[in-house]
């Protein structure tokens, strides 16, 4: 049995740390980092088009004034999500997601919980684009 440290298929004699690979670079663990990070941006982005669609009747309730333009804004940018969420293979769709968090923000023109959601989901993306630098680096 070889130690965590040791490939089998390394060579006698050449000594490796497991985090780093020829060529000094460094090594983030995972089989795919590239299918780990698009998984990462996908589920943001659906969890936001749910929390988006389930968010409407509770504003409604709650008192606030949405009217059908402003119900269809926020469908628009729930399918919005959802499309992004199977484009992530597309390097532009993670630029595409930062407009989309933009345009949650300034739906927050039309009632003031979609600026606190625009705000949540506008931190989740920027997490998940720190972890997409540090693991494709």
């Amino acid at each position: 049995m070889t130690g965590p440290e040791q490939r089998p298929d390394a060579q006698p004699g050449s000594e490796q740390s497991g985090s780093e690979q020829s060529g000094g670079v460094r090594r983030s663990g995972l089989r795919n980092p590239d299918r780990a990070v698009r998984g990462l941006g996908a589920g943001t982005l659906a969890l936001e088009a749910l929390v988006l669609l389930l968010a409407i009747q509770p504003i409604r309730v709650v008192g606030g004034d949405l009217g059908g333009a402003a119900i269809g804004v926020i469908v628009a940018l729930a399918v919005a999500c959802v499309v992004l969420a199977g484009m992530m293979r597309r390097p532009w769709a993670w630029h595409a997601g930062t407009v989309l968090q933009g345009l949650l923000l300034l739906s927050g023109l039309l009632h003031w919980s979609l600026f606190g959601l625009g705000v949540i989901f506008a931190l989740v993306w920027a997490y998940a684009l720190h972890v997409r630098r540090v693991i494709l680096g």
